[in-house]
Order: C-alpha cells, then structure tokens, then sequence
C-alpha cells in the first residue's frame, strides 16, 4: 500500500509540474533559467575539482620525490664512505646509521630496505629493514623490474595504503637502487601517505558543490522575483481581456510608474475606453432600431387592419369585376396576407432583440405534433408534386415545450423543403433518446454550397436571390425558428450538399434548461431514398393518439 501510495504522489507530482510547465510563463523560464545554470556549474565545479585534485597531486608528489632523492642520496653517500673492512659490527653500525638517516630527511610514513643482490650473504652482509606497517605487497613486479634494471633513476607509482585503523588510503611508493659495499646492490622503497591531501580535496569539492547548490538556490530565487515583475501585470492584463470579453467593459488595468509594462497598460486601457464607446454607441443605435422596428410595426396594425378588410370585400366581390379588375383584387388580397405576415415576423424579431418573449411551456408529443403539421402541408406538397413522406421511430412520450412555437419552426422547415425540393421526396423523421427528442426535415432538392449554410439563419438572406418565392415567405422564417430552438435550450442545424439536397435537424432537450450534446436524428443522413423505399420506411403512415414510448 505504502508503494501504491508512493507511486500515485510522484505522479500526482509529475502531473502538477507538467501542467505548470504548460501553463505557467514563470515556471518555465524559472526552470529553464535554473537548469541551464546548473549545466554551467557543474562543468566549472568538475573542471575546478579536476584542476585541484592534478595540482593537490603533483604538488605533494614533487614534495615526495624531493623529500625521497634527499634521503637516498644521503644513504648512498654515506654507504660510499663508510669502511666495513669485513667487519660484521661495522656493517650492522653502517645500516642502523643509513636507516636513521632516511628516516629524518625522507619525511616518509614508511620504508624499507630489500636485498636485489643474487649471491649468498656471507658474515658481513647487510641485513634488510623496514618500518612498522610497510607491507611488501604494495610492491608490484613492474616496480622491482625498474629497480633493478634501472640503477640511478628513482621511481615513482600511486599505490593503496592500508592505514592504523586497517582502513585503505591513497598514496605514493617511491622505489630506488642503492649500493651498499661489500653487500651489493639493495632497493629502498619509500611510501607517503596522502590522505590529507585527500581530506582537503574532499573539503575543497564539498565547499564547491554547497556553493553551487546555494547559488542554485539564489539564482532561482532571483529569477523567479525578476520574472514576477514581468509574468504578474502579463497575468493580470489577461484576467482583465477575459473580463472585458466577458462583457464588463468598466474593468481597467492598474498602472503604475512609466516603464515598458506601464506604458502597455495605458495603450490597453485606452483600447478598452474605446471599446466601450463603441460598443455602448452601438447598442444605442441596436436599441433605437428596435424600437423604431417594433414602433412602425405597431403603427402599421391599424391601417393594416383597415385595408386587409377592404381587400376581403374586394377580394369576395371579385366575381363582379371584369377579369382585369378582379385579377387586381386578387393579387391585393395576396399582398395584403404577405405584408400581414411579414408585420407579424417583424414584431416577433423586436421581441427576440429586446428579450421580452416567453415560452408557454406544456407536455406534447413531439410525433404527433409533426404528424398534425405534415397533414396540413401534405396538399401544399401535391401542388409542388412533392412525395411527403413520414419517419418516426420515437418521439411518441410528451416533452415539455412550447407547442405553437415548434409547431412554427416544424411548419417552416416543411414549407421550405416543399419549395426548394425540387418535386423530389421530403422525409420528415421524428426519434428520440433518453435525453432529447429530434426532428429532421430531409429534401433531395438542389442544395446549398457550404458557405451558404454558413449563411442560412440570416435574416432576409436567399441561397438564391433570382429564385421566385412560391410560398410567400418573408426571409424571417429560419431566424426566428432558431431563436424559437435556442429558447428551449435547444439547437436547429442544417446540412446540405449540391445535388443531394439539404437536412434540417431541430433538437429539443428532455429536462428543460439542459442543452442537448447529441440529437437522436443523424444531421448528416447516411440513407438514400431508394434504401428507404426499399425497407419501406417511407410511407405516410398515420400515428396512434395513444401515448406510446420512445
């Protein structure tokens, strides 16, 4: 558990730096500034730690070999004048004094004195010796080769020493040939103890690297305190753009003295002060075009009403007219019906501006609300030699919607499937989920380009300015039919495809005040009408009253 535990904290740990790293302007150059800093230390630290250690070395190895050749030099002088005469008392005095000799002037922590001579010791021969602690094992074959071979020339190798306490410590064995009369030749082995040399090379490294990690430190530090300057009024000019994007447009930057960073937030705050003028300009100007859209529309009702009843009376007593005449009053009749819609859309979009409409809200079946709108528009569809055909796998249980609203949109998207579709088959499709319920008004007319279906929501926008209206509409239509889908947290998209035709899909939400993330009926439809004729979805078919599940 322990190591589980372990494990999620260093990746917890992992997790929280990467996000810093990607988030964080200060992090990262903290972290790049104090990582390329440490690279730089440790290649000074090891350079300087190399450099002292050759030099603690050398020096301590020259002090060695002039301490040593002293020594020896010594020796041999008083072995060349000394006068044994055979005597074996002479011989032991003689040693004894050379062995005093090496042992003041060497300086060493250790010597010893070995017979390189191949004849038999006689009586006077002299005698080996060494200190307490020297071991021959430190002598390797290739030193006793140099020695023997080499008389006159002093030797020197790095060896391990083993001290008092049995441990090993770094040190230094100097070996050279000695001739001692009427002995022959010897070697003298000298070994020097560089352990504080060690020491102070230790000492020397450990201050280094407590320096580096300290200035590591410092340098981090600064670094960080130094970019604050610059990250803090960057972060702060951020929270203040996303405040002003979300709308309060009094938010400004504090400023303070005249640097680079001050003289930045003066320009950003201007920038803002200008924005807020032209914004609050143009919602005066948004504001008065409302009113003045919702004001004629309102002043037109009167005289509206007055000549839509002379055109009835006109329009009843057309048998009465010559043909010319009664034709006039006929198409009167017709304009006067156009203009009366188009009063009504207008009004309808001053309430969407001014956010003054409101849902009746009530339990309906959507499928039956489509199958009530698809009978009433199915004559419009023989007109137009339209096949108005009816899908409806789901979407019997009622939802809570406003039903004249929908009941608009539905009336919509049919009646422009009628019109653009060409004379081709229109398949209305009603399904749902558990979380939304979805209609789909599907022509195999001429389609759309993709940048017209960009476009397709706009108010008094066509696909196709030369194309003839048949059906009156006003160009309001599928913008107010979006505004009536987002009303009830929904959405109304649209696909479509030259040649192919066009799809538009209206989703409506379950739970009311919970936007849809999918929709039941595919925007984009995979099936042809042949596939569909073919499974024989395709048929009017008529719904039952009964409620059902979807």
């Amino acid at each position: 558990m322990r190591t589980v535990g372990a494990a999620r904290g260093v990746r917890a740990w992992a997790a929280t730096m990467s996000r810093s790293w990607r988030h964080s302007l200060r992090f990262r150059t903290t972290a790049i500034a104090v990582f390329l800093t440490a690279l730089s230390l440790l290649v000074v630290f090891l350079t300087m730690s190399f450099l002292v250690q050759t030099n603690l070395f050398n020096s301590r190895q020259d002090q060695a070999l002039v301490s040593a050749r002293t020594a020896a030099s010594d020796a041999q002088a008083a072995l060349d004048a000394a006068d044994i005469g055979g005597d074996r008392s002479k011989m032991f005095a003689l040693m004894s004094e050379v062995q005093s000799r090496i042992s003041r002037l060497a300086a060493a922590d250790g010597f010893a004195l070995r017979r390189l001579s191949t004849d038999q010791p006689t009586a006077t021969t002299a005698q080996e010796f060494q200190t307490a602690g020297f071991s021959d094992d430190i002598i390797t074959p290739a030193m006793r080769q140099n020695v023997s071979d080499k008389p006159g020339t002093m030797w020197v190798q790095s060896v391990a020493l083993t001290d008092a306490d049995g441990g090993i410590a770094p040190g230094l064995l100097i070996g050279q040939q000695l001739t001692v009369p009427e002995a022959g030749k010897f070697a003298l082995y000298i070994t020097y103890d560089l352990t504080a040399a060690q020491a102070t090379l230790s000492f020397l490294q450990g201050a280094l690297w407590v320096t580096g990690i300290v200035l590591l430190g410092i340098i981090g530090v600064i670094s960080w305190f130094v970019l604050r300057q610059v990250t803090v009024p960057i972060e702060q000019a951020a929270e203040t753009s996303e405040r002003l994007a979300e709308g309060d447009l009094g938010v400004r930057l504090d400023v303070r003295g005249e640097s680079e960073i001050a003289t930045l937030g003066r320009s950003f705050n201007a920038m803002a002060d200008s924005l807020e003028g032209q914004i609050k300009e143009l919602a005066e100007l948004s504001l008065v075009q409302q009113r003045f859209v919702s004001d004629v529309s309102h002043e037109l009702r009167t005289p509206l009403t007055t000549i839509k009843l002379a055109s009835d009376m006109l329009n009843d007593s057309r048998d009465d007219f010559d043909p010319t005449t009664a034709r006039t009053a006929e198409l009167l009749h017709d304009q006067v019906e156009r203009f009366e819609t188009l009063l009504t859309d207008l009004l309808e979009i001053s309430r969407y501006d001014a956010g003054s409409v409101q849902l009746d809200m009530e339990a309906t079946s959507l499928a039956h609300l489509a199958e009530d709108v698809v009978e009433q528009m199915r004559p419009l569809a023989q007109q137009h030699d339209s096949d108005l055909r009816f899908v409806a796998p789901g979407g019997y249980s009622p939802v809570d919607m406003d039903p004249r609203r929908v009941r608009r949109v539905v009336r919509n998207l049919v009646g422009n499937a009628i019109e653009h579709g060409e004379g081709g088959p229109i398949v209305v499709t009603v399904d749902s989920d558990q979380d939304a319920v979805a209609i789909g008004v599907r022509d195999f007319g001429l389609g759309m380009r993709a940048e017209d279906t960009q476009r397709v929501f706009d108010r008094f926008w066509r696909a196709d300015p030369s194309r003839k209206r048949t059906i009156g509409g006003t160009g309001l239509g599928l913008s107010i039919a979006l505004g009536d889908a987002r009303l009830h947290h929904g959405t109304l998209t649209v696909w479509s495809e030259q040649g192919v035709g066009t799809n538009f899909v209206l989703t409506l939400p379950r739970r009311s005040g919970v936007s849809p993330t999918h929709s039941p009926v595919p925007l984009e439809p995979a099936e042809t009408t042949a596939a569909l004729d073919a499974l024989g979805m395709t048929e009017p078919i008529r719904l039952p009253r009964a409620e059902g599940t979807s």
